[in-house]
């Protein structure tokens, strides 16, 4: 698929972030080679940064970018991407896979990574969950942010699946 989706897709596989979160993604995010999201943008309503793996700062880079529009991912240049459903049947005519859901590229990102030996606490900071590591009493205790752990494992995860489509 070609723009925006096909790259739209590209970067939710290879960040594990969410549909809207990627989806209405603003050049004014794109800070310091990560994705910068205002607790307002996520689904928890914490800030939450995603760092770049090369591969992902690459498909970024190929999106032809509407001229004058905030939103690295559009089709008319005054809102973000819309018509999913559209997009999802395109998908399902071009190739034959079991139901699935846009949702999907995130849980398979998730698994990915645990297979790749990424550690649980790592790949729930990458996904900004407030669960295992981070719950509870522990969560009151532990604030670390993973900044670094989750740059070297989304590269980690960029690399393999750079290494499959190959």
């Amino acid at each position: 698929m070609g723009d925006p989706f096909g790259p739209m897709l590209k970067v939710l596989l290879l960040t594990g972030a969410r549909l809207n979160e990627i989806a209405r993604l603003q050049e004014s995010e794109l800070i310091n080679d990560m994705i910068r999201l205002s607790g307002g943008r996520t689904k928890n309503a914490l800030p939450h940064d995603i760092p770049l793996s090369s591969l992902a700062k690459e498909v970024l880079a190929s999106v032809e970018r509407v001229p004058n529009c905030r939103y690295i991912f559009s089709t008319n240049g005054r809102t973000p991407v819309s018509g999913f459903s559209k997009a999802k049947r395109r998908i399902d005519e071009l190739l034959s896979f079991a139901p699935w859901r846009f949702h999907d590229l995130r849980r398979t990102a998730a698994t990915g990574m645990a297979e790749i030996g990424i550690p649980p606490h790592i790949v729930e900071a990458i996904l900004n969950h407030i669960s295992g590591a981070k719950a509870s009493v522990a969560g009151i205790y532990n604030l670390a942010q993973y900044a670094a752990e989750k740059r070297v494992a989304l590269e980690k995860w960029s690399e393999h699946v750079r290494s499959v489509v190959s």
